[in-house]
């Protein structure tokens, strides 16, 4: 348990006041160092002696890891206050800003939950002989290499110290220590004879497993989004350096590696596709890496490809795909801590900055070498800055902070993230959420000292729940006097629209949604609407045979979206036999209507049949003159006086 702070002002550089930051914190805060890592190194060993003490450096990270291990004691945690909070040109107060980075530190990690990969070092080299055999014979010593040629004319080279082979490849799949690949026209060596080696007979469809794919070609790449697929190295054979670089990282590729599972599903919330007819797509579309795939009415996800972007996370709208490194909760508990830390120490309106490892550096070095970030703007870094969607976005604004900016860096998916940053502001409202797409850590401190939010929520809420659930509760406390917030197209939040001049209440639409939004009425020909169920799948616009239904984004912050409400209806038509109500006036008259010069209805007693109940059209099928149930005259039962009249010995 976390006792105590470890402070240092780098030289004086910074102003700690620890007395105000004990008082905020709760924590054990003695007077600041000035030079920890060096000359008061003898302090960092004497609170390494003690249980719960962090370290608030990370600069100097290795330095105090190695003088945990040299007085055997576990490594102790870090926390860097300085470039996030104490260099900085701002002559406002820190302390509020400190007090909540301390708060969130505090919070506990949930364990990764990963998963072992074993690679033994199979590795295919792909590419021309110049460029793929130098790379075999520098891997031969630590890898199985199998260089595959697209020409059999190429020269072989006479060493058996790697395996040589001539071909097309036709497909590739998997990832690090399960990559699988079908290879045409394929020529494989042989060994015997004497002379130069050869290359056997062509065929189609050969099948191989290798670990490892080593990919020296300039032709596209094997996989979409190659960079994120792991056990995949790519180079440009034209650049010795990036071929180099590929060689080395592939020797490092043996061994036992844990893969972490980004995310989580639960299939039965997934509005993929119902009876073959396709619904919601969003994962689907926006995975780069083409991790996410059909499956039956679902979608099911390779953790092995995975990548852990998060922008399917973002964007499902049933929660059926949840990021799980870290999980969705722990990720709004770190927004909600900020900002009640913040307030709480005496801060007034914050600011929330989020930004992933990149942008972790570029605050370092605009701490270091420029104005550093202003006293109210508080970083929060993702692991993946695609998992941080719209629903974080509103919360954080019930939270109570004033604005949220989103700083996307190199290879993150930019348009995923504005439409969930459009999605955001379309509910927190004109200049709320905004993307910082800068890679100058002076014009990110420029931006951010220009900036002007808009007041922050003078009430914060926290609400807790679903990503949905928090949406509607944050968005409801966002704007208390509004009842509609009109959202973009494509929002996961909205309402069904129904043609009642053409709707028949037929109820397709009822059977196939997957959330339960449409519903009937058993008593009564009724197409009922929940709202806030509603996840804008769309499965019912494709499945109507009418094309009644038209879906509607906004998001319904009154008390009637939590409540069934009727879209269509009409009077039953009652039987003309019992008089029990069955099926649709409009319907059943207009059938009746069609087939009155069919020939198969000829004859009002026929027409009646249409207009009866079930119970009553069978009786008068079973009575009727030409009933389809009515077989021949039963033969009589034969008696023992039938056989006895036909003996002829009495």
């Amino acid at each position: 348990m976390v006792k105590s702070l470890i402070t240092c002002d780098c030289l004086g550089t910074q102003t700690l006041d620890t007395k105000a930051l004990a008082e905020a914190t709760g924590l054990d805060v003695p007077p600041a160092c000035s030079a920890l890592c060096t000359t008061q190194i003898d302090r960092a060993a004497a609170a390494l002696q003690q249980e719960g003490a962090i370290f608030c450096c990370t600069q100097e990270g290795r330095v105090f890891d190695a003088l945990a291990e040299e007085l055997d004691r576990p490594a102790p945690p870090l926390l860097d206050l300085r470039d996030r909070a104490g260099w900085t040109a701002d002559s406002a107060p820190t302390l509020p800003k400190m007090s909540a980075l301390v708060a969130e530190a505090l919070l506990p990690a949930a364990a990764q939950k990963t998963l072992d990969v074993v690679s033994e070092g199979l590795c295919l080299i792909l590419g021309s002989a110049d460029v793929a055999l130098p790379a075999a014979e520098a891997l031969k010593q630590h890898l199985g290499v199998t260089v595959l040629l697209g020409s059999a004319t190429e020269d072989l080279p006479d060493s058996r110290d790697y395996d040589v082979v001539s071909g097309r490849l036709r497909r590739a799949s998997g990832a690090l220590g399960q990559f699988e690949v079908v290879i045409d026209a394929l020529r494989q060596l042989e060994p015997g004879g004497r002379g130069g080696l050869t290359l056997g007979a062509p065929r189609d469809g050969g099948r191989s497993d290798c670990d490892i794919i080593l990919d020296l070609r300039r032709e596209t790449p094997l996989f979409p989004a190659h960079e994120k697929r792991e056990g995949y190295l790519r180079a440009d054979p034209g650049h010795p350096a990036a071929v180099a670089a590929a060689v080395l990282a592939a020797s490092h590729l043996v061994g036992t590696f844990e893969k972490p599972l980004y995310v989580r599903a639960e299939p039965l919330l997934c509005a993929h596709s119902r009876a073959g007819q396709s619904g919601c797509n969003r994962c689907l579309t926006l995975c780069p890496t083409g991790a996410i795939s059909p499956n039956g009415d679902h979608v099911s996800v390779d953790p092995m490809v995975c990548a852990g972007c998060g922008a399917c996370s973002a964007a499902c709208p049933s929660g059926a795909i949840s990021y799980d490194a870290p999980a969705v909760d722990l990720t709004m508990r770190r927004v909600q801590t900020l900002a009640r830390a913040y307030l709480e120490a005496g801060g007034l309106a914050p600011r929330l900055l989020v930004h992933d490892a990149h942008g972790a550096e570029m605050i370092r070095l605009a701490a270091r070498h420029g104005r550093g970030l202003p006293a109210d703007v508080i970083p929060l870094e993702m692991p993946a800055i695609g998992a941080f969607g719209h629903a974080e976005s509103v919360a954080a604004l019930a939270a109570g902070f004033a604005s949220v900016s989103v700083m996307p860096g190199p290879g993150s998916d930019r348009d995923a993230l504005a439409a969930q940053v459009a999605l955001a502001g379309a509910i927190g409202g004109p200049g709320t959420v905004a993307t910082l797409d800068l890679d100058d850590p002076d014009a990110l401190s420029d931006a951010l000292y220009a900036e002007s939010p808009p007041a922050p929520l003078a009430s914060p809420v926290r609400p807790m729940g679903t990503r949905r659930q928090i949406t509607r509760q944050a968005a409801r406390a966002l704007h208390p006097v509004a009842e509609t917030l009109h959202l973009p197209e494509g929002a996961p939040y909205g309402a069904v629209r129904v043609d009642t001049g053409a709707c028949t209440l037929c109820l397709s639409c009822v059977s196939l949604c997957p959330s339960g939004a449409l519903g009937d009425n058993p008593d009564a020909p009724q197409l009922r609407f929940q709202e806030d169920a509603c996840l804008q799948c769309g499965l019912c616009a494709t499945i109507c045979p009418e094309d009644a239904i038209a879906l509607e984004p906004r998001l319904d912050l009154s008390e009637a979206a939590l409540s069934q409400r009727v879209l269509n209806e009409e009077a039953p038509f009652d039987c003309i036999e019992c008089g029990a109500p069955f099926g649709v006036r409009s319907t059943i008259e207009r059938i009746t209507e069609k087939l009155r010069d069919h020939a198969m209805f000829a004859g009002e007693d026929k027409l009646r049949m249409i207009q009866m109940c079930d119970d009553c059209r069978v009786n008068a099928q079973f009575h009727a003159a030409d009933n389809p149930f009515q077989g021949g005259e039963r033969p009589r039962p034969r008696s023992t006086e039938d056989y006895l009249s036909k003996r002829r010995d009495h």
